[in-house]
């Protein structure tokens, strides 16, 4: 097989449907989000950053910043190994127990990634729980999927928040089999909310666990940040809730935070955080500074709700169709990936707006769309300077307005 060419002709088939991935080169501005610098063949350009996921500018914040700064004055650079072997820093437990806090749990226990978190806790669930059944959403995320599958357990798709779809699949498995639902709190592609109260209440009827994705929530709800599931009374009806330290918290890394023996469970018998370098503890001294602070703080989120709306306002008074949901995500949708790729190399060659096309597989073909997310940082101009630059486009290049 000549595998050079056969590289090459799935590469070519990703250029011809428009939807091959090309990644921005670019350098923040310290202290200066969401300004970049994206660095071209024809050398430097100044943009706007529109698609980021640090939801809060939290990876700009003095705080964060000046502990990282003295942690690695005061421990150098790395972790030193994996944690059972000599990677396990006093910032790694100060962190766990803030995460635990934040949650109203008992326990938490930190990853390298939220994608890591996801896989090593639902896969060993699967693996080591016998006849265990996971009941998975339709939309979860990559990572909860390929953990389930690494599980090699019985898995059972429900339809996407569809509570009658899900009971009846709870319904007709073997009552005395252990289950758990698998679910997540905000989707980050539609930016809809799952119906948590409901699930727990399906999960006491039949006994589940119930498995929350929080990480495009956690720093973003709540009165301190925990979450949807603070934000609504419902931490203590979950066993295992899981976050990102990656994105409102503005550094690195991923967790769970449930009971003692559960996260105990998984740190002795999960290879993916057995084997693995421990999380450097610069980043761990930030993410605990980031959650201090937004525990605390409730400006950044207030702020950060009046951008969306600001945001959401004017693409309606243009009529830029995007997706109404109740989150702090603003899908623009095209519909075409060769358009939306399009409009997104016009933004960023002409316009200085940093917006990536979001294309098939991360979301069905004919929805592809522009995942905008503001922030706190954005001000008035950056958000009229952004519309008006979409208002132009989608004329240009005939795409439908939506009619309010």
């Amino acid at each position: 097989m000549d595998f050079e060419a056969f590289f090459k002709s799935e590469l070519d088939g990703l250029h011809g449907e428009g939807r091959y991935r090309v990644f921005a080169d670019l350098e923040r501005h310290r202290g200066n989000f969401p300004r970049a610098t994206r660095h071209t063949p024809d050398g430097p350009k100044e943009v706007t950053v529109w698609c980021s996921n640090d939801y809060l500018g939290m990876g700009q914040h003095p705080a964060v910043i000046e502990a990282m700064k003295e942690a690695i004055d005061h421990c150098g650079a790395g972790a030193g190994g994996t944690r059972n072997i000599s990677g396990t820093t006093h910032y790694h437990v100060v962190l766990e127990q803030e995460l635990a806090d934040l949650h109203g749990k008992e326990a938490a226990l930190i990853f390298n990634s939220g994608y890591m978190s996801n896989w090593a806790t639902l896969g060993t669930l699967g693996q080591k729980i016998p006849s265990l059944i996971i009941f998975s959403d339709a939309l979860n995320h990559a990572s909860m999927i390929e953990g389930i599958r690494y599980a090699k357990c019985e898995r059972v798709i429900w339809k996407h928040n569809d509570l009658n779809d899900l009971e009846a699949k709870l319904a007709a498995a073997d009552p005395n089999a252990p289950k758990l639902i698998a679910f997540e709190s905000i989707y980050s592609m539609d930016g809809d909310i799952s119906p948590i109260k409901e699930i727990c209440d399906l999960a006491d009827k039949y006994g589940a666990m119930t498995y929350l994705d929080e990480v495009h929530a956690v720093g973003m709800y709540g009165p301190r940040g925990g979450g949807i599931a603070e934000r609504e009374g419902l931490m203590d009806r979950l066993t295992i809730i899981e976050g990102t330290l990656g994105k409102s918290f503005g550094v690195m890394g991923g967790y769970i935070a449930a009971s003692t023996a559960l996260c105990d469970f998984i740190r002795s018998f999960a290879s993916g955080f057995i084997f693995t370098t421990a999380l450097p503890p610069t980043l761990a001294a930030g993410a605990i500074a980031s959650i201090r602070h937004l525990k605390a703080s409730p400006f950044e989120r207030a702020r950060h709700q009046d951008r969306v709306r600001k945001l959401r306002t004017m693409l309606d008074q243009k009529g830029i169709p995007h997706m109404h949901n109740p989150s702090h995500i603003v899908p623009v949708m095209v519909g075409d990936a060769a358009k939306c790729k399009w409009i997104s190399d016009i933004l960023l060659d002409t316009c200085g707006v940093y917006v990536q096309p979001i294309n098939y597989p991360t979301v069905p073909r004919k929805t592809e769309r522009l995942r905008i997310t503001p922030t706190p940082l954005h001000s008035d101009a950056d958000i009229e300077h952004l519309v008006s630059s979409l208002h132009q486009l989608w004329s240009r290049c005939a795409l439908a307005r939506h009619v309010a």
